[in-house]
């Protein structure tokens, strides 16, 4: 069975968030679970949800690179370069958070700010219609396998959550995590967690913008 999203999804799940809703929904990689990353009680939900420790961090997504660009305005012209190098693909990258934004993403660490742009496959390019980010961590229980399919996402979370959205199986391997936050200060970088994007590539794409 072909699993596709349309735009009626896209919608669903951009009410869910403006509401203060928590949804289920397929990435690029793995499941993952989401909220309005400016809404703490929503962010409060998904930690009791996955039993997350509080003051670990999330990432925040955006379904397509340019809104990310544009709302991230303090970015510096390496980060963009790095940016467009690796986005949108299956990272996580840290950056210097300068503007304290998404605190009820970032936590107890609000220098610092995971971003995430996924890319899309076919099955999946509706949510690219959605200009607004989503806070996201994936849909399991802290320290658990991720979820490659629906099936895989513990019970209690999804129905815990105000939606689901089903993308069919997805690759099951989570995106690679890269520190960009010395890269504008001492123009370095390292992997923290191999994942869907290899080092090897990360480095080689790094390199081609200097």
């Amino acid at each position: 069975m072909t699993f596709e999203l349309d735009e009626d999804d896209a919608e669903r799940l951009r009410s869910c968030m403006a509401g203060g809703g928590v949804a289920v929904f397929p990435t690029d990689t793995v499941y993952g679970v989401c909220c309005d990353p400016d809404n703490e009680v929503a962010a409060r939900r998904i930690y009791s949800l996955k039993g997350r420790p509080a003051r670990r961090a999330c990432a925040v997504m955006y379904f397509a690179l340019e809104p990310a660009l544009e709302a991230l305005g303090e970015l510096d012209d390496a980060e963009r370069a790095a940016l467009r190098a690796l986005l949108p693909g299956g990272v996580t990258l840290l950056l210097a958070n300068r503007s304290n934004r998404f605190a009820a993403a970032c936590r107890s660490d609000p220098s610092t700010l995971g971003l995430r742009v996924p890319r899309l496959p076919d099955t999946l390019r509706a949510l690219g219609s959605l200009a607004d980010p989503v806070m996201q961590s994936s849909a399991n229980i802290s320290g658990e396998p991720d979820a490659r399919t629906l099936a895989e996402v513990p019970r209690g979370l999804l129905d815990g959550v105000d939606l689901v959205l089903d993308g069919g199986e997805l690759p099951g391997t989570p995106s690679t995590v890269v520190d960009l936050r010395d890269l504008a200060s001492e123009r370095r970088w390292h992997v923290l967690r191999e994942g869907a994007l290899p080092s090897e590539t990360v480095r080689d794409l790094l390199a081609a913008v200097g």
